[in-house]
């Protein structure tokens, strides 16, 4: 399959590598050609990986994967072209994390909005999914980092979309019934607001192969 991925941060190579060494072609999209860090990670990559524009990243993907921070994701998003993403399942693992030059954190849009359903509304043609934002980069590829039984969480409006996401996800090494549906794109306010809590999580713990266990009554 071809993956685009918006962002070349860390979760976007991350993620790259991971569906590179499954046998899939990944384009690494930013917003110039030049990206001297794109270039590198290609020519390491080898002949499944590629980079471009957002642009090319969007029209080359069957899927394309949302990477940016949470604040930009909009503007990535506009530059990578509606007509691109159109008809597209997009996975959005990002979120809108603020901090404040005291070291504050606040999130941009919150509670009564979030980054899921502002690109859902601004791409109606698009498939958006929310999902992979509630872990760190390599947990995401690699959920043996923590052990036992954990969950990831998905939300969004297309039930095929979601059930694309999550059998990417069961090949990242995320057993059959560790994804959980929240339902619509709404839930993804939830889901980014858990953020701030993992971020203090990770401050006691003192690293980031953590994750939520959700457990229910018999």
């Amino acid at each position: 399959m071809r993956f685009g991925i918006i962002g070349t941060g860390t979760v976007g190579r991350t993620l790259a590598g991971k569906l590179i060494a499954l046998g899939h072609e990944v384009t690494l999209g930013s917003r110039t050609k030049d990206n001297t860090g794109a270039l590198a990670w290609a020519e390491q990559a080898g002949a499944r990986g590629h980079c471009g524009t957002f642009a090319d990243a969007a029209a080359f993907g069957e899927v394309v994967i949302n990477a940016t921070s949470g604040t930009v994701s909009l503007q990535a998003l506009r530059a990578a072209g509606a007509e691109q993403l159109a008809g597209k399942v997009l996975l959005d693992v990002s979120n809108p994390l603020v901090f404040s030059p005291t070291g504050e954190l606040t999130l941009d849009p919150v509670n009564t909005d979030s980054v899921g359903e502002q690109i859902q509304r601004e791409f109606p043609d698009t498939r958006v999914v929310k999902g992979l934002n509630t872990v760190n980069a390599m947990v995401m590829v690699d959920p043996r980092r923590v052990p036992g039984q954990h969950n990831l969480f998905i939300a969004g409006e297309d039930v095929e979309a979601k059930a694309q996401v999550t059998a990417v996800l069961e090949q990242f090494g995320w057993p059959a019934g560790s994804v959980l549906d929240l339902g619509g794109i709404a839930a993804a306010r939830g889901m980014e607001m858990l953020m701030p809590f993992w971020l203090r999580l990770m401050g006691h713990f003192g690293h980031a192969d953590f994750n939520y266990s959700i457990r229910t009554a018999e």
